[in-house]
């Protein structure tokens, strides 16, 4: 399966890199777009490194404190997307890929993953901890 970002993906990717994205343009959506896009262009470590990076240079430049970055969340959904990519057609942009994959516009989905109390811990928030209720497929 072949996956790869648009030139508008890329653009995204080098304007969010630049903190030229405004934060209420960063959602959700947003988030697993950018996810996309670092996948296609690395392996799932180096992705997950990716988005940490560029996650904690947006807060610095929004001045919010690095304690809003939550370490879980991110590898997760990091890994989620890379899931899905494995099981989806072709795509050829990251619009192509939520719309063959809707299911992770639901920010909510790690929740069948890891009990609130897991996913929401200081610890969880700190570093990688592993999903207690269902495993996120490799």
């Amino acid at each position: 399966m072949t996956h790869q970002p648009s030139a508008e993906d890329r653009e995204f990717r080098r304007a969010f890199e630049a903190c030229e994205v405004a934060p209420a343009d960063f959602d959700h959506a947003a988030h697993v777009r950018l996810a996309y896009v670092y996948l296609c262009e690395h392996p799932i470590d180096a992705a997950a490194a990716r988005m940490k990076q560029s996650l904690l240079a947006f807060l610095a430049h929004l001045g919010v404190s690095e304690s809003k970055f939550h370490e879980t969340i991110t590898r997760a959904w990091i890994m989620a997307a890379a899931h899905f990519m494995t099981k989806s057609s072709d795509c050829m942009s990251a619009g192509d890929f939520i719309n063959k994959n809707p299911v992770l516009l639901d920010s909510k989905i790690m929740l069948t993953h890891y009990s609130a109390e897991v996913l929401f811990s200081p610890r969880a928030r700190q570093s990688f901890v592993e999903p207690d209720i269902q495993s996120i497929p490799p």
